[in-house]
């Protein structure tokens, strides 16, 4: 399976990649089996995440995962991004392999734990 446009746009030029200094919620997930790492930095305010940022080390689809992660949930509130499916960002990104669907799981686990963060 070739990869989207969208994946490929995502990963030739990612959006949001860096630390975000003054983040309120931070999370970093690991995939045991692969040993792919994101680090999800997002800065609350008025319940609504206003900025995320992230770091990935991995495979392409991590890092493309991360960053269309960030670009769907700034701007929404705590409980819009809770609703936020694996396939969702999965369907962002114009799918992805099986065998790749652990970047998109990766993603969605880190926003969880970063949302749940205090």
């Amino acid at each position: 399976m070739p990869y989207s446009i969208a994946f490929q746009d995502h990963f030739s030029n990612p959006r949001n990649v860096g630390e975000l200094d003054d983040a309120t919620h931070t999370a970093e997930e690991t995939n045991p089996v692969c040993g792919d790492r994101l680090r999800l930095s997002l800065r609350l305010a008025d319940n609504r995440i206003v900025a995320a940022r992230f770091l990935a080390y991995g495979c392409p689809p991590t890092l493309a995962c991360g960053s269309v992660l960030t670009e769907m949930i700034e701007g929404k509130t705590v409980e819009e991004a809770f609703l936020i499916t694996r396939n969702d960002i999965i369907n962002a990104i114009g799918k992805l392999p099986s065998r790749k669907s652990h970047a998109a799981a990766l993603a969605f686990e880190a926003l969880r734990a970063a949302l749940q963060a205090k």
